[in-house]
């Protein structure tokens, strides 16, 4: 397939070799679809709550883009979120002692970030049917195309139609306007604070 700018690229599914290549991906896109470093420094941590239970334990569900042999961008699914539910009752506990063993190291922006999360994340997800898959898609900046989007999404609505499902739930969160039109002072918690908006 080609790209918007006549590139090729591949869509297949996720493979376990895969794993840190993903990995690195969420945190490379994982701002608002900047760095997440410049707001919480503990990659392994962050990369763990968003990608593990997709890669380690759902990972047929997964599905990755590749440009000139890299990947570019994924899309992490779930047609079992029930699942994927009890996953994240274990994960959250986990990874909040995890977090809090390490907290006193971070920096001032990762601290307030954790503080952002207890106090705010929560408000700002919207509640989703609890028995509709879902999905999750990341891309690096220069693979973010209508062409690579809809063959990523292709890809994962006709696995689910193979499997007999007729719903799909997803959130969309707005991109963050490039770096040079920013205002310089604005605080990591404000640029968290925009609603994210769900379709299913």
């Amino acid at each position: 397939m080609l790209n918007d700018n006549h590139q090729p690229f591949l869509i297949r599914g996720y493979r376990r070799s895969d794993r840190e290549a993903v990995r690195k991906l969420c945190c490379d896109t994982g701002f608002l679809g900047d760095p997440i470093d410049p707001v919480y420094e503990d990659r392994e941590l962050f990369a763990d709550f968003l990608t593990t239970y997709y890669t380690d334990h759902e990972a047929e569900s997964c599905f990755l883009l590749e440009v000139d042999g890299q990947i570019s961008g994924y899309l992490l699914g779930s047609r079992k979120p029930l699942r994927n539910q009890l996953y994240a009752l274990y994960q959250n506990v986990w990874l909040f002692f995890r977090a809090l063993t390490r907290y006193f190291r971070y920096n001032q922006r990762s601290r307030r970030f954790i503080r952002w999360i207890l106090m705010y994340g929560w408000r700002e997800v919207p509640a989703q049917p609890r028995r509709v898959p879902h999905f999750h898609i990341n891309l690096l900046p220069e693979a973010r195309k209508v062409s690579t989007t809809r063959a990523l999404m292709s890809a994962y609505l006709s696995y689910l139609y193979r499997s007999g499902e007729k719903r799909v739930c997803g959130q969309i969160l707005p991109t963050r306007a490039p770096a040079n039109d920013r205002p310089k002072t604005r605080q990591t918690n404000e640029a968290f604070s925009g609603r994210i908006g769900a379709f299913c």
